[in-house]
C-alpha cells in the first residue's frame, strides 16, 4: 500500500498546541496521512522507554513510523576511528526503530572530501559490508537500512551509487530523494518518462520486488551549481520538482512508496497534498 506522511512536524503542528511526539500519531491520522519520520539527525539521544512509548502511540493510530539517522554519517571518510562512529550512529538508530516499531532507517552514506570520486565510493561500499555485518550480528536485519540519494554534487549518493550500495543485500532498499535528485541535476526531472527512466532503472538493476515498496523523501529544493540549497514549500514556483509526474510514474509502474515530505514547515500539508494529487489519478 503507498503511504504518505511528513518528516518530523510541520509549523501546524505547535500552532496547534502540540509538542510531544507522541502527539504527532494522532495528528497524522487525524489529517488523513499514513506514516511518519522520526529524525534523529543531530544525535540518537532518546531513552528506550521513550522509544517504547513513540512506538506505542503509533500503533494505536495504525500510522506507520520511520527513522532518519544522524546527517554527520560519513562512510568515506579515510578515519577508521570515524567509520566505527558512522556504524554506531546507524545501528543506534536501528535498535531505537525497532522498540518504535517501525521498519526504514534512512543514513547518508558519504561525502566524497579529498578523494576521487571511484574511490569514495568504493570506500563506502566496503564499509557498508562491514555495516551488513554488524546489523546481522545486532539481529537488525527484519529492518531495512535505506541510503539516501543527495542533492550536494559534493555528497556520495547519485541513483546509481544507492542502487550500487542496494546491492550489497536485502537489508538496503534505496531512499531516493527527488529533491535532491532534482537538485544535483539542476532541474532534470520534469516529465513522467524522467521518473519512469529512473524508476525503470532501479527495477531492472534490483527488480520489482525489491522497487516495489521503496523509500521516497519529496520536497522543492532550490539549487545552485553545486546543488541542493535548502528545502521549500509545495508554494514554490521557480525550482520545482513537481509531484504530478512522479504520481503518474508510480501509477504506472505499480510502485507503492513510502512517500516522506521533507518541505521547510509545511511537510504534513504538502504530504496531504501529494496523496490528494495521486488519489486523483
Amino acid at each position: 500500500m503507498i503511504q504518505f506522511g511528513p518528516s518530523g512536524n510541520s509549523e501546524s503542528f505547535y500552532a496547534q498546541g502540540y509538542s510531544h511526539t507522541e502527539q504527532s500519531a494522532k495528528f497524522v491520522h487525524d489529517m488523513g496521512l499514513d506514516c511518519f519520520e522520526y529524525s534523529f539527525g543531530r544525535g540518537v539521544r532518546m531513552s528506550e522507554a521513550k522509544a517504547i512509548s513513540i512506538g506505542e502511540a503509533f500503533a494505536a493510530q495504525n500510522v506507520a513510523i520511520s527513522v532518519h539517522a544522524p546527517y554527520y554519517i560519513n562512510f568515506a571518510n579515510p578515519s577508521d576511528e570515524s567509520a566505527q562512529n558512522s556504524y554506531n550512529y546507524v545501528l543506534d538508530s536501528g535498535r531505537m526503530l525497532q522498540l518504535m516499531g517501525g521498519k526504514r532507517c534512512v543514513f547518508h552514506s558519504a561525502t566524497q572530501g579529498k578523494m576521487e570520486r571511484e574511490a569514495a565510493v568504493a570506500l563506502t561500499e566496503t564499509r557498508l559490508k562491514v555495516l551488513r555485518d554488524y546489523i546481522y550480528m545486532n539481529n537488525l536485519q527484519d529492518l531495512y537500512f535505506c541510503p539516501e540519494t543527495m542533492g550536494k554534487i559534493a555528497q556520495i549518493g547519485t541513483l546509481e551509487e544507492v542502487v550500487r550500495f542496494c546491492k550489497i543485500d536485502k537489508v538496503f532498499l534505496p531512499a531516493v530523494d527527488f529533491g535532491h535528485l532534482n537538485a544535483r541535476e539542476q532541474g532534470s526531472l520534469r516529465t513522467v518518462s524522467d521518473y519512469k527512466e529512473r524508476l525503470e532503472y532501479m527495477i531492472a538493476e534490483l527488480g520489482y520486488e525489491r522497487v516495489k515498496h521503496f523509500h521516497v523523501h519529496f520536497s522543492k529544493i532550490q539549487y545552485s551549481a553545486k546543488g541542493e540549497v535548502r528545502h521549500l514549500t509545495f508554494a514554490d514556483t521557480v525550482y520545482g520538482p513537481e509531484f504530478e509526474p512522479l504520481a503518474e510514474a508510480l501509477k504506472e509502474l505499480k510502485l507503492e512508496p513510502y512517500i516522506v515530505s521533507e518541505s521547510a514547515g509545511t511537510q504534513a500539508e504538502d504530504a496531504l497534498e501529494m496523496k490528494k494529487i495521486y488519489q486523483a489519478l
